[in-house]
């Protein structure tokens, strides 16, 4: 009677549920080998997660929203409970948690981490290896504007129509998506990939981007205004390969070789007027190399040339080779034109294209 009381003491003390906050980012897979991780969850500083069991070093966490809710996570995602003793303690394995134990968010380590630099928020998705192929989508901001008045960065001004600006004679950035396109939110926390879908963008945390990166990325990307390069970085960026301040400048650098080239010069010169593929590719292949053409799409949407999307490979930071590399796509769109500033007929969003 004596050994079953015992055995029931200590079966309710493995099996308490308790609560605990990590001291860092970590990853919650759905096994505890680790080989999966649905939806890329991580657990976020400052919540509290209830730890169901704990077993050979390992944490099995309630993740709220989830599917499936059940995570593993190791024991080092944890900071150790000060009230457990030392002195019998001779694998962390043997000693049970606590029912009520609720780790100290006070802890040295968490405080340490929720104090963390915020450019250190992205640092984690440069150890992965860049990705092989890459997509690199360019707009035509005017013909965006026609059908987004709403947005911050199509708002004109009394004196705007007087003003020359990059952004009305220029390609700009709209994302560079790494590919196969099913490829995205990597890392990303459930809270932060359910801000970005229902486009709470300002929401999302900063990115820690240099101000010499902001500067070059606003010129670029005026859609900044409204908050895009957070939404293009964790819904495409977290899995380039490297940390936001990197993937904005090796994206910004590409934009600008297009803008600089035969191609950048065509549309500079010829807006209000209809440009077909067949004209582009072969200025493409004029400026980057024969064959440089069969990479490019062009998107066109109420007979306005809309975006240019051009399939890339790695391994170089010339477009030219990254061109080379890349895979050959067909176009639905065989001509478009190219808009003028300005805005020119009445449209509703919902007939232009989104991000």
């Amino acid at each position: 009677m004596k050994t079953l009381a015992i055995l029931l003491l200590l079966s309710s003390a493995i099996f308490a549920r308790f609560n605990a906050n990590p001291t860092h980012e970590c990853e919650a897979f759905n096994n505890m080998k680790h080989t999966k991780n649905t939806h890329h969850v991580v657990l976020e500083l400052g919540t509290t997660y209830t730890v169901l069991k704990h077993h050979k070093g390992q944490n099995l966490v309630l993740v709220s929203g989830e599917q499936p809710a059940q995570r593993w996570v190791d024991d080092s995602c944890f900071a150790k409970s000060k009230k457990v003793s030392n002195k019998k303690r001779t694998n962390r394995d043997d000693v049970a948690p606590s029912k009520s134990r609720v780790v100290n968010i006070n802890d040295e380590l968490t405080v340490a981490a929720l104090h963390m630099n915020r450019q250190k928020h992205t640092k984690k998705y440069q150890n992965r290896k860049i990705t092989t192929q890459n997509l690199l989508v360019l707009s035509w901001h005017n013909a965006f504007c026609e059908t987004h008045k709403y947005k911050k960065e199509c708002k004109r001004g009394l004196l705007s129509s007087f003003k020359k600006r990059y952004i009305n004679t220029h390609f700009i950035l709209h994302g560079l998506w790494p590919q196969p396109r099913s490829k995205m939110y990597c890392g990303v926390n459930s809270k932060d990939v359910a801000r970005d879908k229902h486009k709470q963008w300002n929401r999302l945390p900063d990115l820690g981007l240099s101000s010499e990166t902001k500067k070059a990325l606003l010129e670029v990307m005026p859609g900044m205004r409204s908050n895009l390069h957070k939404h293009e970085w964790f819904k495409h960026g977290s899995c380039y390969g490297a940390d936001a301040d990197s993937y904005y400048k090796d994206a910004i650098h590409l934009v600008h070789q297009v803008n600089d080239s035969k191609v950048g010069n065509f549309f500079q010169n010829n807006i209000g007027k209809t440009v077909t593929l067949k004209q582009i590719r072969h200025l493409f292949d004029s400026s980057f190399g024969v064959g440089s053409g069969k990479r490019v799409e062009m998107k066109c949407r109420n007979g306005l040339m809309t975006e240019l999307w051009l399939h890339l490979g790695s391994g170089a930071d010339d477009l030219a080779t990254l061109l080379k590399s890349g895979k050959t796509t067909r176009s639905r769109c065989q001509k478009g034109r190219i808009d003028k500033a300005g805005f020119t007929k009445e449209t509703g969003a919902k007939a232009g294209f989104g991000r």
